[in-house]
This record gives C-alpha cells, sequence and structure tokens, in this order.
C-alpha cells in the first residue's frame, strides 16, 4: 500500500461534513471540509478529491493510494431516499425457512406489549426451501435434491430477484450444499447477485449467520453500485491509484474484497477515528485511552488498551438505541467484527426542542448537512452549533479558516425560540442546550468504561471530531478524567485514521472444545488452518509477505453460557483459562475457577501492515512558554458558569511546541475549535497536539 513518503488520500463521507486529509512527501498534511451529498454522498468525497487537485501541489499520477470510509450500508438499511434496498430471496434448509422471523428471545423493550421486531429483510414467499439435511458434525442425513433447488431457482427467476443469500443447516462445518446451489444459480441466472453463509461466517448459531447472509444479499447491489459510481469518479479525475474502504472493525480491504462483503462495512463511518486514536496513543506512550468523536450528526465513544481498540465479534444493523446502550433485538444480527462503540445523537447540528411540558430537550433529529444549523444561514431550528456560537465559543463570522460565513443573528433567533424556559435569558438558554449534550455525551463514554469494567479516571480523554475539542473539558470533568489530547487535525481525525489504518482480515471457525488440555491439539490445528487462509487473503489484496502479521484469539465461556470473552495471544490451554477468569472478573465482578470451561471459537485475525503517515517531533518543546504574539486573534466574551467573560483566541495553526495557555480560552483552526475551560490549562507538545490537564494535577 506505498511507502510513508508517497501521496496517500483519506476521504471519510459524515453526515454533515466531507472531510479529506493526504499526506505526501515531507511529511506536510493537507485538510479539506466540503458539504456531505446525503442523497448522493460519492458526489460529496468526489468534490473533495476535485478540490484537492485544484490546489496545484499534487498531480493525479502522483497519488499512489485513496483509502475512503463511508456510511453508504448503514443508511441504505436505515431506509434512506435514493437507498432502495433490492428485494431478496433466501435459500435454507426445509424447515428453517422462519428462522429469520423467529430469531432469539431478546425484546428490543421488555415492558412494551406492542413492540414491533425489525421485518426480515427477505419476505416469508421469498424465503425458499430445499431438501437436505447436516447433522452438526457434518455428517449427510438427507441428500441434496436437485428437484428442490431447480423448483427454488425458478421461483427466482420468476420474481426478477437479483440477489439472493444461501443458509443451510451445519454450512458451517461443510458448506458442500451451499457451494452446489451457488454454482446451480450462476449457470441458470448469470447476472444474480450470490451470497453465500458459509463464505462470510464459519460460526455456529444459524440465525446469526442467516441474519448475517440476508443483510449482505440485500447491500450487495447498493454498495456495488455505489463503489462503482466512486471508482469511476475517481478514474474520471485521473487518478489510477488503488482503492481501499475501511471496515467495521477499523481495517482495510481492497475495493474487489469491499464490494463483495458489504455487510463487513456497516460501521466503516466511525472506525476511522478509533484507529487513528490508537495509532496517536502509540505514538504517545498512552496505553489507555477513551475515544470521543462528536461530529455533526452523533457522538461516539470508544476504548483503546495497550494500542488496541476493544473489538466486538457481532453487532445489530439498523437497530436502536437508548442512551447510547444498543437495543437488543431491533436490529438485524451480523456476525461481523467491528470496532466497540457507544453512539448517541448528540451532533453540532442536534436540534434542541420544548416537550409538552416545556421541558428543553435536545435530539435525536439533527439538522444534518442540509439545512443544517441555523448559523449556516439555511435552518431555522436551534441546534448545539448555535448555542455554541451564542456562547462565544465559536467564531461570529466564519468557520473553515474565514471560508464558511456564519450568520451570528439567525444562531441567536433559532435559541430564542427555546428560550422562555429560562425567562427569555439567551444565553442561559444555550448554556442548557450545551449542558444537555454535555451530560449525553458523558453517558455514552460511562458506557465503554465504567459498563466495560474499567475506571474512567485512569484513562485519557482523546477528542476529536468538529466538536469534540469545544465539549472535551466539560465532559471529562464528568467522568472524572484529568488529561485530554486534541490531535493536530481534530475535525479531520477520521479521514486521518484512514491513512493509519492496516489491511484486516478476521478468520474464524466454530470449534465447541473444552472440558480440559487434552483439546489443544484440535484447537492449534484450527488456528493454523485460519492462519494459511489468511495468508492468502492478504496475498489476494497484494501485501507482501514482509508486511503480513498474525494474531490468534479464543472465544471462551463456562459451560452452559450462552455467551462468550474473548482471549488474545495466547499459546497454552492454561494460560488461556487464567486469563479467561481474569477477563470475566474485569466484565461480570466474578469468575468461577473451579467450573469446567470451553473453547467456542477459534480466530486468526491477519494484518497487512502499511506505511504510516510519519509525523516529526519539534526540538523546542522543553519549556513552558507564553504564545507569540503573532498567535493572539482577539479577546471575546465567552460565557463561563454565570457570565461572559473576556477569554482570548487563539489561532492554533500560529501555536508552537511548548507554549502553555490557561482557561478561559479558545483556540481556532480550520477544521475545529477547542474550547478550554476554566480549571483547566493546555500546552501545545512536539507532535503539535493539544495537552490538556486538569488545574492543579
Amino acid at each position: 500500500m506505498g511507502d510513508a513518503g508517497a501521496v496517500r488520500v483519506g476521504i471519510d463521507v459524515g453526515g454533515t461534513f466531507t472531510d479529506l486529509v493526504a499526506t505526501g512527501r515531507g511529511g506536510a498534511l493537507v485538510r479539506l471540509k466540503v458539504a456531505s451529498t446525503p442523497q448522493a454522498p460519492e458526489l460529496g468525497a468526489l468534490a473533495a478529491l476535485a478540490a484537492f487537485l485544484a490546489g496545484g501541489t499534487t498531480a493525479p499520477d502522483d497519488i499512489a493510494l485513496v483509502a475512503h470510509a463511508s456510511t453508504i450500508a448503514t443508511n441504505a438499511l436505515l431506509g434512506q431516499l435514493a437507498l432502495e434496498l433490492p428485494r431478496v430471496a433466501f435459500i435454507t434448509t426445509e424447515g428453517f425457512r422462519d428462522v429469520l422471523e423467529i430469531g432469539r428471545q431478546n425484546r428490543s423493550a421488555i415492558y412494551d406489549l406492542f413492540v414491533r421486531r425489525a421485518l426480515p429483510l427477505a419476505r416469508r414467499e421469498d424465503r425458499l426451501v430445499v431438501r437436505e439435511r447436516r447433522e452438526f458434525d457434518g455428517s449427510v442425513s438427507i441428500a441434496l435434491d436437485a428437484a428442490s433447488v431447480e423448483h427454488a431457482i425458478d421461483a427466482i427467476a420468476e420474481r426478477r430477484i437479483t440477489t439472493v443469500a444461501i443458509g443451510l443447516l451445519h454450512s458451517n462445518v461443510d458448506d458442500g450444499h451451499e457451494a452446489a446451489i451457488a454454482q446451480r444459480l450462476a449457470a441458470r441466472l448469470p447476472g444474480v447477485h450470490v451470497t453465500r453463509s458459509a463464505e462470510l461466517v464459519r460460526e455456529f448459531r444459524e440465525y446469526e449467520r442467516f441474519s448475517t447472509a440476508v443483510v449482505n444479499a440485500a447491500l450487495l447491489p447498493v454498495v456495488g453500485a455505489y463503489l462503482a459510481r466512486f471508482l469511476a469518479g475517481v478514474r474520471a479525475r485521473g487518478v489510477n491509484a488503488p482503492l481501499f474502504v475501511m471496515r467495521s472493525d477499523g481495517g482495510m480491504a481492497s475495493l474487489g474484497a469491499a464490494a463483495q462483503r458489504p455487510a463487513s462495512l456497516i460501521e466503516s463511518g466511525p472506525a476511522g477515528g478509533v484507529i487513528a486514536a490508537a495509532h496517536l496513543g502509540r505514538m504517545l506512550g498512552i496505553e489507555r485511552i477513551l475515544s470521543f468523536d462528536m461530529g455533526g450528526t452523533t457522538a461516539k465513544a470508544g476504548t483503546i488498551l495497550d494500542g488496541r481498540p476493544e473489538i466486538a465479534h457481532e453487532f445489530e444493523a439498523a437497530g436502536a438505541s437508548h442512551s447510547g446502550r444498543a437495543q437488543k433485538g431491533s436490529g438485524y444480527p451480523v456476525r461481523f467484527p467491528f470496532v466497540d462503540l457507544a453512539e448517541v445523537s448528540a451532533g453540532g447540528g442536534t436540534i434542541a426542542w420544548l416537550d409538552a411540558a416545556q421541558v428543553l430537550r435536545t435530539g435525536p433529529l439533527s439538522a444534518g448537512a442540509d439545512p443544517g444549523p441555523a448559523c449556516y444561514g439555511k435552518g431555522s431550528q436551534p441546534t448545539v452549533t448555535d448555542a455554541n456560537l451564542v456562547l462565544g465559543r465559536l467564531d461570529r463570522h466564519a468557520l473553515l479558516g474565514g471560508t464558511f460565513p456564519i450568520d451570528a443573528a439567525a444562531a441567536r433567533r433559532a435559541v430564542a425560540t427555546v428560550a422562555g424556559v429560562t425567562g427569555g435569558d439567551l444565553p442561559r438558554a444555550a448554556a442548557g442546550i450545551v449542558a444537555l449534550v454535555d451530560a449525553q455525551m458523558a453517558k455514552v463514554l460511562r458506557i465503554v468504561s465504567v459498563e466495560r469494567g474499567y475506571d474512567p479516571r485512569d484513562f485519557t480523554l482523546l477528542a476529536f471530531g468538529g466538536g469534540g475539542p469545544l465539549h472535551a473539558c466539560a465532559v471529562a470533568g464528568e467522568i472524572g478524567v484529568r488529561t485530554i489530547v486534541v490531535p493536530a487535525l481534530p475535525g479531520v481525525f477520521s479521514a486521518y485514521g484512514l491513512l493509519t489504518a492496516d489491511v484486516r482480515i478476521a478468520l474464524t471457525r466454530s470449534i465447541l472444545a473444552g472440558g480440559d488440555e487434552a483439546a489443544w491439539p484440535t484447537i492449534e490445528r484450527s488456528l493454523s488452518e485460519l492462519q494459511a487462509a489468511g495468508e492468502a487473503a492478504l496475498a489476494e489484496q497484494n501485501v507482501e509477505p514482509a508486511a503480513r502479521a498474525f494474531s490468534r484469539e479464543l472465544d471462551v465461556r463456562y459451560a452452559g453460557q450462552s455467551f462468550e470473552l474473548t482471549v488474545s495471544d495466547t499459546t497454552t490451554w492454561a494460560d488461556t483459562i487464567a486469563r479467561f477468569h481474569v477477563r470475566h472478573a474485569a466484565r461480570y465482578g466474578f469468575s468461577a475457577p473451579d467450573d469446567p470451561v470451553q473453547i467456542v471459537t477459534t480466530r486468526v485475525i491477519a494484518v497487512g501492515t502499511t506505511a504510516k503517515p510519519q509525523v516529526v517531533a519539534a526540538a523546542n518543546a522543553a519549556a513552558a512558554t507564553a504564545p507569540a504574539a503573532s498567535a493572539f486573534r482577539e479577546r471575546r466574551d465567552v460565557w463561563s458558569g454565570d457570565g461572559y467573560t473576556p477569554a482570548p483566541v487563539y489561532v492554533r495553526e500560529r501555536l508552537n511546541a511548548g507554549d502553555a495557555i490557561g482557561g478561559p480560552a479558545v483556540i481556532e483552526q480550520y477544521d475545529a475549535t477547542t474550547y478550554i475551560a476554566p480549571g483547566w490549562d493546555a500546552r501545545v507538545d512536539a507532535f503539535g497536539n493539544l495537552i490538556m490537564h486538569a488545574v492543579g494535577d
């Protein structure tokens, strides 16, 4: 994927802005933000690329790599206009057509007698059965009936269905019948997209495996068409570099591999920032990080331990959440790894409103990219951005380095519509809006720390996104964090993360081994076979042998449990069991060393290491100094607690390593604004990051 000095471009499509970061020879970084185009997200991404090329410093042939992250898969599942999902057929074992409908016993709202589950993506009449049966060990008890296969294909042809999922009972052990059906489909209906469940998930639990296959089948035409349009647009601009796409687990995949597994891209957008946070944490030697990403639409929080983001191995696509917690049973299970994030509707565009009792509320609705906050000149509803403008924390004239005009009067008019709760006191109403979203964001940070068995006071908060640095001090104070890092490019940090990500492939296999150490040779054999498959998969994506690395994981549980915990990089049975007991105690508050233990799943993570952007440390960062006069922009009235206080405003691009600033103060830059609250101070480190500490630490 190119050397560190080559020009590499990362483009991240967000709900409000599309961000581009490019790194080239000499370590220089270029950043751009353009408005997102929700109805056709590739247009915003291509506009960002065109603007970069128009800068004149880089020719199309100079670009060695384009990396991309998009929310196209999520948006399609959520029913966004112009992203209609196709009709899906599902072929399964006779007697199992209703597995998708029955699912698990999870209820998304346990006290709601009228709760409705998400409708299966394959309608019942399009869930077709074939006569065949395998046992749990893969042995055939009923041979595949050719006539039933032809009957199912006849129905698909008659209904003109263009995408098909195949999921058979116990095909995770032996997928010969699935392969035979796929071959017959390809022969009779060569234009139809086919997804085989066993190709995606080699694990037991047929409901999750079937659901993953159907979700993938539904997304194949939509995501494939999107990536094809994006590729054509990139090539039309003269860029012939390889294209890679961010996956939900924070790894990159080639465009072709990503197009075949669109279900692995559902959480593509949020993953980039966490990967960048992990990279920066390793560079700074910070072992425990809470990533805090506040954008225009949502805020997301994740946990990074020893340079590794926490990874979960299943999520529910298009599911609902409550206060940042996913509601089990509300979406479509997808058995793919993803960066474990908690998310809440709290972004710069989040709308404030009054309920029937005239109580101030925020979210979940957002002004998005169009019309955007009132101060952007199109909307009229009050948003978090408008509130920050009223409080003096944002420039009252323009954002994005003066290129994006701001209408401060419109912001004040919008906030005034909810100021009745404060007797018409405009700044207090704005402060109330900000306090509400701060509380919501603190809650999601507790979800990924306290609720995962970690003490947030042991972590550093890494704040990024367009709004993260603006709210970081308040959120950190809420959860007891005493140190904050604001990276050099916070507003485009997720796009930067695309340039720090590696190619990553997770290969799994159910094994259900356990009881004692006698099972270890079977486990070792399974891991070795998965590693060989990982070698082949990396080779297909042109990863050189010297750049390949592998890590091993085991999903472990006490016998009789329904859910597992993942144990990484163990080499013996005893080490695996000891680590599992420790993890179980950390997560659930107890362990049972005398109870029998099972290994449920073997997993190998195949990694293709990529060249990372080179950041050169400044040589003069030893002593704390006051910022140079050239870094000072103005003194502005900023609301801090009970009233406005004159606070200095600095230009971040003019700050130098070692510069120290006490709060209250504002630091503005092209892609974000940082607010240093009273009781906090900040210092620029040797790499250009802002390191903020609670006063007294």
